[in-house]
């Protein structure tokens, strides 16, 4: 059966999110999405912004679930389903909110956007230089293939089952993340640690725990980026992060990857258990990210190495700053073309009271499993992505016929 084929404009509703400006804008102050809180499937909440909008705007503006949220600007087309994470929430103009008709499922039609920004078919519809955009015009021109609606949800089915796992896996990373931080506070912050009891405090810290800095706790090393015309300098299994990928408690891998050469060319590689920190970038007005490597990495100039002294653990050393990444962000300073930046300076003062040695072994016997257990989740991951996408341009394009299979879709797949 041949697939109908129309354009965007023709199956679904799409409009661009409220212009932002403090003078003119009235009503109540509500939370909106920008391009910054939208990824490939999925939302980040996090320190979410406010505009005032009026009552009349709140249909147009608003999102409803099954609404597809892409960025306009940022990385054109990146997109994820509302599923009524959050009430209320609003959309900047930076973001288009798509509609889809009755013809269409709304995941399918993700699904197809999915596919599209993995293989480039967006581009053809950008403007923009060096600043690419995706504006409502063009949009509106994209070619849809629509295969009955029947076939339409058995994909969807097929392709959510994977995502649903995904879901699930990163539910429990971030509850993984909570857990460790929570054991943290209350050891190193509330002095509730095994035998505090008889442990008295000596102007407000434990006996025999010494309060000092980061300067004191951890060596600095700066990376870089390798030469983009040396191709061999790309050609390793190194992986190679930079301050947008920096964006989880633990760092493994990476699209980008770099040779030995590379790294002594324009790089620097640093062991497991070090912790890397975004210094520079877009990122620091919002979060102070930091990461924990669990395998050898090399890092851009964005980013800086914190390598543990003598007499400090790594773990420790790690929970100690993501306790304080919202006081350190807000020490950031402007550098050029909006971006932020943290001067050494100010993370070498950063104030950290350290337990005495066995103090800290005990703490990392608690955490370090759950790292480990993060690690392997987040592994999970990358196989159900990596299932996924292989079947996604399948399912897409017909070449796989769903139309006589019986899908069940709330059976999850195995992981």
């Amino acid at each position: 059966m041949t697939w109908a084929t129309k354009t965007l404009n023709e199956v679904a509703d799409f409009c661009l999110g409220k212009m932002l400006d403090q003078k003119k804008n009235k009503g109540v102050l509500r939370p909106y999405l920008a391009n910054v809180n939208v990824r490939w499937g999925e939302f980040v909440l996090d320190n979410l912004r406010e505009m005032r909008f009026e009552d009349h705007e709140l249909e147009r503006f608003g999102l409803r679930h099954g609404d597809i949220v892409m960025c306009e600007g940022g990385e054109p087309g990146r997109c994820a389903i509302w599923k009524n994470q959050m009430p209320g929430m609003m959309i900047q103009k930076a973001i288009h909110r798509i509609r889809p008709h009755s013809c269409l499922d709304h995941r399918f039609l993700y699904y197809t956007f999915l596919h599209y920004g993995q293989t480039g078919q967006f581009a053809p519809l950008f403007t923009g230089a060096t600043i690419k955009h995706l504006p409502r015009e063009k949009l509106a021109l994209l070619k849809i293939t629509i295969p009955p609606l029947v076939i339409q949800q058995a994909i969807a089915g097929i392709l959510s089952a994977y995502d649903d796992l995904i879901e699930n896996n990163t539910r429990r990373i971030a509850i993984l993340e909570e857990m460790a931080q929570a054991l943290y506070r209350e050891w190193f912050v509330r002095f509730r640690f095994p035998g505090h009891e008889n442990v008295p405090l000596v102007d407000g810290t434990p006996r025999g725990w010494k309060q000092s800095t980061l300067a004191y706790c951890a060596g600095f090393l700066s990376g870089g980026t390798p030469s983009k015309s040396r191709a061999e300098y790309w050609a390793g299994q190194i992986p190679w992060i930079s301050s947008g990928e920096l964006t989880a408690m633990r760092v493994h891998d990476s699209s980008l990857h770099i040779s030995e050469e590379g790294a002594e060319a324009g790089s620097r590689i640093v062991a497991p258990e070090t912790t890397l920190v975004v210094v520079r970038g877009m990122s620091l007005a919002k979060e102070f990210r930091m990461g924990m490597t669990s395998r050898e990495v090399a890092f851009n100039q964005d980013i800086k190495a914190l390598v543990a002294r003598m007499g400090v653990d790594p773990y420790f050393l790690f929970h100690s700053l993501r306790e304080q990444r919202d006081q350190i962000r807000d020490q950031a300073t402007e550098a050029t073309h909006g971006t932020k930046k943290l001067d050494t300076r100010v993370l070498e003062q950063v104030p950290i009271v350290v337990p005495n040695e066995n103090m800290q072994r005990s703490f990392r016997e608690q955490v370090e499993p759950m790292h480990c257990l993060w690690d392997t989740l987040n592994r999970r991951i990358e196989r159900l992505r990596r299932a996924r996408d292989l079947l996604l341009p399948k399912l897409i394009s017909g070449q796989l016929d769903v139309e006589h299979l019986d899908i069940d879709e709330g059976e999850p797949l195995a992981a």
